[in-house]
């Protein structure tokens, strides 16, 4: 096939792709988000990892397309993937999400901390609390710092930094002591930082700039 050919395929690859997406976007709603519902399982179920991976992609763009509590925390179980990008996609679909219905993110968010298993999702969406920055991030992030794994812990504590509400301080003292360690967000290793070390740090970043140490 010449270069010239493959492009041509591409760009009618990519025009079947947005033919295929809107005529599923206008379907009633309901069989629509029962059909991604049921193909986040099926893709979580594939032992071919890129597979897997591309199709969790794909569903993360489609759900952020359809409002409601279902693909809000349909997005939060992509966000609990093994694969970085697929928890890159997922992130980014959440955001957008959010700042048009964030009461829907954040109602999903409450629904994952009252389950506590999705830990890697529960790592990720204290960012997006800051990112967000609406009044109710704090309340929230205080929910995750008193989570039973570290590392959820610990991006609550840099996530509280970020968002600057000095009204979490009281909450992050609690922490000062805790010596749980933290791993690395990339390679999962210890990085010998403790939750109780980061909590400090974000106590003196949080405080007023002349009430720092010197």
């Amino acid at each position: 096939m010449s270069v010239e050919r493959h492009l041509s395929a591409i760009f009618d690859a990519d025009r079947a792709l947005r033919d295929a997406e809107a005529e599923l976007l206008s379907a009633p709603e309901g069989p629509v988000v029962r059909a991604l519902v049921a193909a986040i399982d099926e893709a979580r179920r594939l032992d071919d990892p890129d597979e897997a991976a591309m199709r969790l992609e794909r569903l993360a763009d489609l759900c952020a397309q359809i409002p409601g509590a279902e693909m809000a925390d349909a997005l939060v179980r992509i966000l609990d993937d093994d694969e970085p990008r697929v928890r890159v996609a997922a992130g980014e679909a959440l955001l957008d999400v959010a700042y048009d219905y964030y009461a829907e993110v954040a109602r999903a968010i409450e629904r994952a901390l009252d389950a506590g298993t999705a830990v890697r999702a529960l790592a990720e969406l204290p960012f997006l609390l800051a990112e967000v920055g609406e009044p109710s991030a704090t309340p929230l992030l205080r929910r995750f710092l008193g989570h039973a794994d570290g590392n959820v812990v610990a991006a609550a504590i840099e996530a509280a930094v970020s968002l600057g509400d000095p009204e979490i301080a009281g909450s992050l003292e609690d922490l000062v002591e805790d010596p749980r360690e933290v791993a690395d967000a990339d390679y999962e290793e210890e990085t010998g930082a403790t939750v109780g070390d980061l909590a400090a740090d974000a106590l003196e970043a949080l405080r007023p700039p002349e009430a720092r140490q010197r």
